[in-house]
């Protein structure tokens, strides 16, 4: 399956793996899996670490090429129609970052593995739920 994390999850897959369930955990080892990451997701975290919602060891953009550099993902990009699907989306809330990864997942038909509730409930994009262990 192709698999595309949600910002959360890869943070949480490097710092707190922990927080995910066997289901997911399951999903992110089996090597037959594509692990799709969206450079949204790195813009997330950048963000975060500016707020100091999340120190790193380091760096952040240090820290960050070292974890891409270590992790078998496929590079999700930002392409015109990834832009105009976000226009096109029936989303509960107006989170741009969240727009973007659901627009990703839908135009490059990956499975978004999360676990915002509101995402969960998705009818658009196949969704596998971080849900508790």
């Amino acid at each position: 399956m192709k698999f595309l994390l949600d910002t959360h999850i890869w943070i949480w897959s490097l710092i707190e793996p922990s927080r995910l369930s066997r289901r997911v955990l399951a999903a992110l080892e089996d090597p037959e899996n594509e692990l799709w990451l969206s450079p949204v997701s790195i813009w997330e975290l950048v963000v975060l670490c500016q707020k100091k919602r999340i120190r790193l060891h380091g760096a952040a953009d240090s820290w960050i090429r070292e974890k891409l550099n270590a992790a078998p993902f496929q590079q999700a990009p930002l392409t015109y129609e990834v832009a105009l699907e976000t226009g096109c989306l029936q989303l509960a809330h107006r989170d741009p970052a969240d727009r973007f990864l659901v627009a990703t997942a839908k135009v490059f038909e990956l499975t978004l593995i999360t676990a915002d509730q509101r995402l969960m409930k998705l009818r658009e994009i196949p969704v596998l739920a971080n849900q508790a262990r």
